[in-house]
């Protein structure tokens, strides 16, 4: 049965000027206090839905280290607040699916060109309809790519390594993208029929919800240097990709949320929401799981290299034969890859508790993995200035590159926000927003947008989000990620 629990801005302790703790005495179950990175709007923001009081109950999970951690752009969740993030002892420790999301290694994936803003203007609103029809979008969608279950099983361990083989990616893609596109441990025996089912025929599709594709241009540069290392400048022409894992990864958390219910009472856990089920980390269950979202993950790493295959398809289609300027003797409109990171994920990482490195089960919900510089994992080109971090704004609003820092590895386990978070729910946008008015309103700012679904595109509407500018500022601020670019949208793709 869910623990409600009324929390006021006077029950945290500021324990730094956009830090915020709440004791581990507030309630008699936590085994942790509960920290939140926000300014005081943002706090207040916080506390307007049951995301804080969501982890409140995450810190009653066992085997927790240090604290709960919730990012400025925190909203209301399954269980687990959107934007948390905790770690759990792999010792004596659980794993929890609801802590990690339903969209199993949902994730942003950076692409550059070395096209600028003028140069594209005249062809943006094919770009935008190529995008459209070579990117299958939409609820339940199936792509091009149909997978028979043989293949489908290469898919779930290989990752981004199958696309590569398939020719759906370059060798320096997978070079840019978080565990080189492949995470080890992945069991394909451990993903249920229905999963498989549901999966088959997703690889490359981009779903619905606040999933896009996003045509971008930079719009500012904060630090010259780690702008030009990615491959950045003023001006220029970036895309962005936001997906998972889709029907395939949701069924992974679905199935296991069921199984852990079922054998929860034999560890003897007792919890104050059903929605945060969890099994010891080192138990059949929870090893089970853990192999399971292996797949999920690697399934979401294919179909976004399978995304940006189209995506490059598109840019050709639409520029081959107009734009014939090259740089180094590749058409500018050329699509390489910056970066590919997730934002809900359950990794095995060392960090430092009390003065001792420990291995531990680091759950990031809507939240990113923002490593600080000479990090394990990273590759060559970026280990010494750190990991790339890709904040997505909400549609017509602006989005973040940003870099890991040695403060998100000693503050927060080595993570920061993943977007502008919610303050209007779903329902409640449709309700408010009309879809084809947005999408006007957008188109009069110079924005090309193609979706599917005029009620899609107003639960994405900007006044559903918080201020992205004001959640990144918090997290730079605060030292556990610091900026590099900003992007603004020209052109969005949505289901």
């Amino acid at each position: 049965m869910t623990t409600q629990t009324t929390i006021h801005k006077k029950d945290f302790h500021r324990v730094g000027e956009l830090i915020w703790e709440l004791p581990k005495t507030f309630r008699a179950d936590m085994r942790v206090p509960v920290r939140i990175y926000a300014d005081d709007e943002l706090i207040e923001d916080a506390l307007g839905d049951k995301s804080v009081e969501q982890a409140v109950n995450a810190a009653t999970l066992p085997g927790l280290v240090r604290y709960v951690i919730v990012m400025p752009d925190v909203h209301q969740g399954y269980g687990f607040p959107i934007g948390g993030v905790a770690a759990t002892d792999i010792r004596d420790g659980v794993i929890s699916p609801g802590s990690i999301g339903y969209d199993i290694n949902c994730g942003v994936r950076l692409l550059g060109t070395h096209m600028m803003r003028d140069e594209i203007a005249p062809y943006l609103a094919d770009l935008a309809t190529s995008l459209y029809k070579n990117c299958p979008s939409g609820v339940g969608v199936e792509g091009h790519v149909p997978l028979s279950k043989a293949e489908l099983d290469k898919v779930l361990v290989e990752g981004a390594h199958w696309a590569l083989e398939r020719g759906y990616a370059r060798p320096e893609d997978l070079q840019h993208t978080e565990e080189f596109g492949r995470m080890p441990g992945a069991d394909p025996a451990r993903a249920t029929p229905k999963a498989k089912e549901r999966g088959k025929d997703q690889v490359g599709t981009l779903g619905a919800g606040n999933h896009f594709i996003e045509v971008d241009e930079v719009v500012e540069v904060y630090d010259e240097a780690a702008a030009e290392r990615m491959g950045l400048r003023q001006g220029q022409i970036c895309v962005q990709i936001h997906c998972g894992s889709r029907g395939f990864g949701h069924q992974i958390c679905t199935d296991y949320l069921e199984r852990f219910e079922r054998v929860i009472h034999k560890y003897g856990i007792r919890l104050p929401d059903k929605e945060l089920m969890c099994a010891p980390f080192d138990s059949p269950e929870g090893q089970d799981y853990f192999r399971a979202m292996a797949c999920a993950a690697n399934f979401a790493f294919a179909n976004r290299q399978v995304l940006l295959y189209h995506i490059r398809r598109s840019f050709e289609e639409t520029f081959k034969g107009k734009i014939g300027r090259t740089e180094q003797g590749v058409p500018v409109w050329d699509v390489f890859q910056v970066y590919d990171i997730a934002h809900n994920m359950g990794k095995v990482e060392e960090h430092r508790v009390n003065g001792e490195l420990v291995r531990v089960c680091v759950h990031r919900k809507g939240a990113t993995r923002a490593f600080g510089p000479g990090a394990p994992g990273l590759p060559d080109d970026y280990k010494d200035m750190g990991q790339p971090v890709l904040i997505p704004g909400s549609m017509g609003t602006a989005s973040f590159v940003l870099l890991g820092t040695a403060g998100s590895m000693e503050q927060s386990f080595g993570s920061t926000c993943h977007g502008a978070g919610r303050v209007m729910s779903r329902s409640r946008a449709k309700r408010e927003v009309r879809g084809d008015v947005l999408k006007q309103e957008l188109q009069a700012r110079g924005i090309q947008v193609r979706a599917g679904s005029m009620p899609g595109l107003a639960e994405e509407a900007p006044v559903a989000y918080k201020d992205v500018d004001r959640v990144v500022d918090v997290v730079h601020r605060a030292g556990i990620a610091k900026k590099v670019v900003k992007l603004a949208p020209i052109a969005v793709v949505k289901g």
